[in-house]
């Protein structure tokens, strides 16, 4: 038998029980290749992290990154809580790197104490747009919201990626984006196979402020239906934002609450900035929480 540490945090809230839940593995050289995937999904979280000595010495470690259903080059609360959970156990430097599949990761890391931290990434990649996403039409069929719900002209839906695609969908209302939700036959039909067939619906929540909006985001594609905090979409969304601004320099600042639906409540902190009129860098941050910690106890590969 093989016996593995793990820890368990909540990831972009304050508080335990809130947020999104995150496996570390903060030290996976002994587990084989092949039981990767299947660690992933006994935690049964969105996202499990696998942790290995970082390939160039000035970098803080090495991340793989899964959910339940395909390892991903980059997510954004497997990132913050990663950072986060290294130095709750002892790694240094107000900047730790992590080495994902997008490339090396920057975190800030700060007020690390009693099991909790906030971490900033920065984005190894800029957001790339895809390819025109189905009719606003199409879209309302797949969410189960009335076309007009559906923000069109220079809000209309768009795909980007920073690592990972999501199609990002605003939303007339916060109330239209409680009411979203895949009609799963609808999006088989006409996303499975679409550049970006994640979702991520979203609306000014003005009740919050001029700057902050409500989210939800879907992910069945990685077998994933809802998510409660994804740091790479709203990645995505800062740099949608930020296009969007009039204003051509300078950094814009957003919050984004998400989960609240599924009763896990997140907050998110974004930033942008731009530089004559281009999107030059690109912020996500919040808190992680450390809740548990523990051992796996892993079968040892069979002999043949």
């Amino acid at each position: 038998m093989t016996r593995i540490p793990y820890v368990t945090l909540d990831v972009f809230s304050e508080v335990a029980l809130g947020g999104n839940q995150l496996a570390v593995i903060p030290d996976a050289r002994a587990i084989p290749e092949s039981m990767l995937l299947p660690i992933t999904r006994e935690f049964n979280f969105s996202e499990t992290a696998f942790c290995y000595p970082a390939e160039n010495p000035a970098h803080t470690a090495k991340v793989r990154i899964f959910t339940p259903g395909a390892e991903v080059p980059f997510a954004g609360h497997p990132t913050v809580g990663t950072a986060v959970a290294l130095a709750l156990a002892g790694a240094t430097g107000e900047t730790l790197v992590l080495e994902e599949g997008v490339g090396p990761v920057p975190v800030r890391v700060r007020a690390v104490a009693d099991g909790r931290g906030h971490g900033q990434l920065s984005v190894a990649k800029l957001p790339e747009i895809g390819p025109p996403p189905p009719s606003r039409g199409v879209l309302a069929k797949i969410l189960g919201l009335e076309t007009d719900e559906i923000l069109g002209g220079a809000k209309a839906p768009q795909a980007l990626s920073c690592g990972v695609p999501f199609l990002l969908v605003a939303l007339r209302d916060v109330a239209a984006v409680t009411r979203a939700k895949i009609r799963m036959e609808r999006w088989e039909e006409t996303l499975r196979t679409y550049w970006a067939p994640e979702i991520m619906v979203f609306a000014l929540d003005p009740s919050q402020g001029e700057s902050h909006l409500r989210a939800r985001v879907f992910c069945p594609g990685l077998n994933v239906p809802e998510d409660p905090a994804t740091g790479s979409a709203n990645a995505v969304l800062a740099g949608w934002l930020a296009m969007r601004e009039r204003t051509q320099n300078g950094t814009f600042r957003w919050t984004v609450d998400q989960g609240i639906e599924m009763l896990r409540p997140s907050r998110l902190e974004l930033e942008a900035d731009k530089r004559d009129g281009t999107v030059t860098g690109i912020r996500v941050g919040g808190w992680a929480v450390q809740v548990s910690e523990g051992t796996m106890t892993l079968p040892d590969p069979t002999v043949s």
